[in-house]
């Protein structure tokens, strides 16, 4: 398959261009960066020194391919959407322009009227684990975002079993690494003002909270998100506090995990009584297209801790828009995301 890429000079762009570059099945054709027109995609990405020759295009250069995925800026691909599709009959977009179903939604939470509201019904989700069979006839396909789609992985087999108490809320503390902000540098993200640091920078109010709602299929009004800044690079690790509507016991939990993931290639249950690894740990999923999944049990309450972890440029962004191509193009869904992790790290 031929593929391009639009905006590959970021994080995520270049996490994408890394896995299919090792991908059998793919040609990447075309990258672009309006910055950096002319410079070789080596120059920014070191990984692909020795094997890609690519330079930067402008995107008004691309030519047809099979498939195009945009890791444009929040806001830009759906102003571009026509010249995109002109381009290929699959878009692939990294970006949050097609990710909610309501054009509603985007002004509450991104601060824009959405250019084309009329194509949001026939977007996809492109987590497979809950759209595969819509993925395979997609023509346009939207990633989840990283903190979404560790949320949304954690609790949507309790969502499924009906085991959630309604009437309480779901509390998600994400912890996230810096690499999510993206590789342009501001304010936030000077080492002088991250180093060291433990930053609340969205107790409320941020933006993934609409997917998660979306996705687990309950009010935005029931999700209390907060996101918080650590000192890492790589990584995203999920805490939610879930109240259930019967006291179920833990083998009970453990049915619903099995039941919903025991075919999924790309999530796994991480519990283990005792050890130093007995729990999801973002740590060691770094390039890898895993998501772990832990949950303990409140012995004197009807709480459920349930834990996620994830690479937020891997199965939070490339990696997951990778598989959302595997699956639309029938291959073997693990085809270029084999990396099983480096330990330690």
């Amino acid at each position: 398959m031929r593929a391009v890429i639009a905006g590959a000079a970021g994080y995520a762009g270049g996490e994408l261009l890394r896995i299919l570059t090792g991908h059998p099945e793919v040609e990447v054709a075309q990258v672009t960066s309006e910055r950096l027109v002319g410079k070789r995609v080596d120059s920014v990405h070191p990984p692909l020194r020795g094997r890609s020759d690519l330079t930067f295009v402008k995107r008004a250069d691309l030519r047809e391919a099979d498939v195009v995925f945009s890791a444009l800026r929040h806001g830009e691909s759906s102003g571009e959407i026509d010249r995109l599709r002109a381009l290929a009959p699959v878009i692939i977009d990294m970006g949050a322009d097609f990710r909610l179903r309501d054009a509603a939604a985007y002004p509450r939470w991104y601060g824009w009227e959405h250019p084309r509201p009329e194509l949001l019904r026939d977007a996809v989700y492109g987590l497979a684990e809950l759209h595969r069979d819509c993925i395979r006839t997609a023509s346009l396909i939207a990633t989840g975002g990283c903190l979404a789609t560790t949320s949304i992985l954690a609790l949507r087999p309790l969502a499924e079993a009906g085991v959630i108490d309604a009437a309480q809320p779901l509390v998600i503390d994400a912890l996230v690494g810096s690499s999510a902000a993206g590789a342009e540098a501001g304010p936030s993200t000077h080492h002088a003002h991250r180093s060291g640091e433990v930053r609340s920078y969205a107790p409320t109010g941020h933006r993934h909270t609409a997917e998660i709602a979306q996705e687990l299929g309950v009010d935005a009004a029931t999700v209390a998100f907060s996101a918080t800044s650590i000192e890492a690079v790589r990584g995203v690790l999920v805490t939610a506090h879930v109240f259930l509507g019967d006291d179920l016991a833990d083998r009970d939990i453990w049915r619903i995990y099995r039941a919903r993931y025991a075919s999924e290639p790309f999530v796994r249950i991480v519990k283990s009584s005792a050890g130093l690894h007995r729990s999801p740990n973002p740590k060691v999923l770094s390039g890898t297209n895993f998501c772990d999944v832990g949950f303990e049990r409140d012995a004197h309450s009807r709480r459920l801790v349930v834990t996620a972890a994830l690479d937020n440029l891997v199965k939070g962004a490339a990696g997951q828009a990778v598989q959302a191509l595997n699956v639309r193009c029938g291959f073997d869904e693990r085809i270029g995301l084999e990396f099983s992790g480096l330990y330690p790290l």
